[in-house]
């Protein structure tokens, strides 16, 4: 058994039966991807846009490609046109942006507000102000190509865990909240993207749905 396999049978094991695996396959080769694949795992994540369509050209057509990194507004169209949910939303403008495009290319996107829930200037997203002050329910109600289906966040890098758990804390308390107040009856709002290699046992424990992992799949990232 290779390491990818031993590696996606560990994780499967302790990982909780309602919570799904978006496997991160930046700088990762297709035939890395392939075994991951074959493996079992059907959903992955791409940081840019080119790199998952190139990938997405090379490989099954029964992958689930996420769009997880920072989405420019020249590159909607392309992401629309290869990715199957884009997590990385973070402005009303880009929503709009993104819902136009999938109207044009005649399809339904999923798609999940990204919250800054990191005290990081580098992180980007909805602040939770915002997320809370906004009508989500009209908001919703004006798209025609596309479906707001849960929040997304990433947390502080640091080694403080009770600082991570409460940025999960107050991101999965958020997401029950805009549930309830905005999308009860929508259906589709389920997801709660929240936790990565070195902290998704705290983001399950606090209600994440759905884990990016990459190193806990393909081992140590190969940098470009």
């Amino acid at each position: 058994m290779n390491s990818i396999i031993r590696n996606i049978d560990a994780l499967v094991k302790e990982l909780p039966g309602n919570v799904s695996i978006v496997a991160v396959s930046k700088t990762r080769s297709p035939e890395e991807v392939l075994e991951a694949f074959n493996a079992g795992l059907h959903t992955f994540g791409e940081n840019r846009v080119q790199e998952l369509a190139a990938k997405k050209a090379a490989l099954p057509d029964g992958i689930s490609w996420h769009l997880i990194g920072h989405l420019q507004s020249n590159k909607v169209k392309q992401a629309v046109a290869s990715a199957s949910v884009i997590e990385s939303v973070d402005s009303i403008r880009l929503l709009g942006m993104i819902d136009s495009e999938a109207a044009r290319q005649k399809k339904i996107i999923d798609c999940l507000l990204q919250v800054q829930i990191a005290l990081e200037e580098t992180k980007s997203g909805f602040s939770i102000n915002e997320i809370e002050d906004t009508d989500w329910t009209s908001r919703a109600a004006s798209l025609t190509n596309v479906r707001i289906c849960g929040l997304m966040g990433i947390a502080s890098f640091t080694d403080n865990m009770e600082k991570v758990r409460s940025e999960f804390s107050s991101l999965s308390r958020l997401f029950r909240e805009t549930r309830l107040r905005c999308f009860s009856n929508y259906g589709w709002f389920t997801q709660l993207s929240m936790g990565m290699s070195g902290d998704w046992r705290i983001a399950v424990d606090e209600g994440s749905t759905m884990i990016r992992v990459g190193t806990l799949i393909f081992g140590e990232r190969i940098k470009k």
